[in-house]
């Protein structure tokens, strides 16, 4: 950086590398995990955790009233992301010996596994290379305020917590026909999920303890609890409807799972907003810039400047805009470049509208560091782009514009005199969807993690749409 020239040109490469390799949020998690650990040398504690090749792993809890399909649905959830599934019998299973036969003998006498109990075989458990490596889901447990405590007091806090609800007749009629397969531990229903394979029917079982009797009792602890459970995972909690298929369950689920809590991290916007001619564009770049205090750059008008200062990269454009020529992407880069360097771009955040055009434009401004963060395809059906632009006029006199259709002019007066720039033409717009369309397929498998929003519709209803993509992190795509 050149402190004595102006502007300032900073390198973009500083916050997208530490965006990239998530610095700030790394940060944060270290110093977390100083606090929780309270280790006795801590520089030995951190060059381990930095050691580790991944911590953002799965760490979820699925929890609801008993037959909600918490079974099914954790099952369904290991499947998918391939982690440790953990259920508080499972837990006393594969305890240590001297663990497991502390808590089978207060589950012997009837009476309550102690918290600290519990909270030493799941603390245990988790350090297994399964549960640290892939991640865990944790189901029916913990089951009161005092257990879920414990665990947050230790270091146990879930990314994801999902909650089943259904009411509690649905819950007592589905008791009366669950069924469990004694080899696998799946669990059907007679009437609502019977198994097709005959070998799996000869092993149903019927669980102990699912009397309507046994079932009103369990309800009712239940419930006396779990409102208390969820103050202590107020900001990861999700509640999904379980009285409806289970595929539905497990997609809204899933979505949820696939959702990011907000970070903490400096988060600069690096916004491109790409679509068709008539999409709206201009609009959303400015609302977004007027709100978020971005700067709203254009191409067009960024040329227009330069070829205005004289500067050398506008001397190189001069001749192409005089003859209304294709400007090479060299030159364009330069002149995008020199803006998206500048101080206010790198510190307050920008907004791109209608660049890059092409995939070979796409990878250039990548290879220049200037990768965005968030990008958006705004989707228009080709009949509405030439219903909004054909049929716009400007009155020359008072040099306002009008729709004929949306909003036209109150008198004939004006109506007389209105007059339409020949760009607007169906031929000219026709031709420039053409265009348009001709690339963004390519565009679309470069980037990604592009967001479409459908673009017909309100401008402010796009906005809306719009702003809270780029206030909360994108979902995350799992690999199997």
């Amino acid at each position: 950086m050149d402190q004595t020239k102006r502007p300032l040109m900073i390198p973009p490469e500083f916050a997208t590398y530490a965006e990239k390799h998530g610095i700030f949020d790394m940060y944060k998690r270290l110093i977390e995990q100083v606090v929780i650990s309270k280790p006795d040398d801590p520089i030995a504690f951190l060059i381990n955790l930095l050691k580790k090749e991944n911590d953002d792993v799965p760490q979820i809890i699925v929890l609801g009233p008993p037959c909600s399909g918490k079974r099914s649905i954790a099952k369904m959830v290991c499947g998918k992301l391939r982690c440790a599934h953990l259920t508080p019998q499972t837990l006393i299973e594969e305890a240590d010996i001297a663990l497991r036969d502390k808590a089978m003998d207060h589950m012997k006498n009837n009476e309550s596994v102690p918290t600290s109990i519990w909270l030493k075989i799941l603390t245990d458990r988790l350090q297994m290379y399964d549960a640290a490596k892939k991640g865990w889901i944790l189901e029916g447990f913990p089951e009161t305020r005092e257990q879920a405590q414990a665990l947050q007091v230790n270091g146990i806090y879930p990314k994801h917590c999902i909650v089943l609800e259904a009411p509690d007749t649905v819950l007592i009629e589905r008791a009366a026909g669950k069924r469990v397969d004694t080899k696998t531990g799946d669990v059907y229903h007679t009437t609502f999920d019977w198994p097709g394979n005959p070998e799996v029917q000869e092993r149903l079982e019927e669980p102990e303890g699912l009397s309507e009797s046994a079932m009103v009792q369990k309800l009712v602890t239940y419930h006396r609890h779990i409102e208390d459970i969820l103050r202590c995972y107020d900001y990861v909690v999700k509640k999904v409807n379980a009285d409806q298929p289970k595929a539905d369950v497990f997609s809204q689920a899933f979505s949820f799972l696939c959702s990011q809590a907000r970070s903490f991290a400096p988060h600069t916007p690096r916004v491109i907003l790409l679509g068709p001619t008539g999409s709206g564009k201009g609009v959303q770049a400015a609302l977004l810039a007027n709100k978020y205090n971005l700067v709203k750059v254009s191409c067009g008008q960024l040329i227009k400047q330069a070829i205005t200062q004289e500067t050398k990269s506008g001397m190189a454009a001069k001749p192409y805009v005089e003859k209304d020529m294709m400007m090479p992407d060299s030159i364009v880069l330069d002149i995008l470049k020199a803006r998206l360097c500048q101080l206010d771009c790198v510190t307050r955040g920008w907004v791109l509208s209608g660049y890059p055009r092409t995939r070979e434009q796409a990878e250039q401004l990548d290879k220049a560091g200037l990768r965005p963060n968030r990008v958006f395809f705004l989707d228009v059906p080709n009949d509405s782009v030439i219903e909004r632009l054909t049929l716009r006029v400007m009155d020359p006199v008072t040099g306002e514009r009008y729709h004929m259709l949306y909003n036209p002019p109150r008198s004939q007066e004006v109506k007389d005199r209105l007059c339409r720039n020949e760009k607007d033409s169906e031929d000219n717009v026709r031709k420039l969807l053409s265009q348009y369309f001709a690339y963004v397929e390519e565009l679309s498998d470069f980037y990604t993690e592009g967001q479409h929003v459908n673009a017909d519709q309100d401008p402010h209803t796009v906005f809306e749409c719009l702003e809270s993509m780029i206030c909360k992190p994108l979902p995350k795509t799992f690999v199997n």
